[in-house]
């Protein structure tokens, strides 16, 4: 998924980001709100790892999110 999608579904990902990631606290994912550089940003901060490392486990996450599509309403009979 790429970083437009990803921002824009950031509210659904959360979950996921926290459950990863544990250390990241609810300010930190407010704060990164979809945000590729924040979120590399705060991964360096909480885990004490180079950029490079965040970098990377951030890309990884991002190629294997996926994100449920909302379903068509079915038709009600008649309308």
């Amino acid at each position: 998924m790429n970083w437009d999608q990803i921002g824009g579904k950031w509210s659904q990902l959360k979950g996921e980001v926290r459950q990863k990631w544990g250390k990241l606290t609810d300010d930190d994912l407010e704060v990164m709100a979809g945000s590729k550089d924040k979120f590399v940003g705060r991964l360096q901060e909480r885990y004490g790892i180079a950029k490079e490392q965040a970098q990377m486990q951030v890309d990884e996450w991002a190629k294997s999110v996926r994100v449920p599509e909302k379903q068509p309403r079915a038709r009600k009979a008649g309308a």
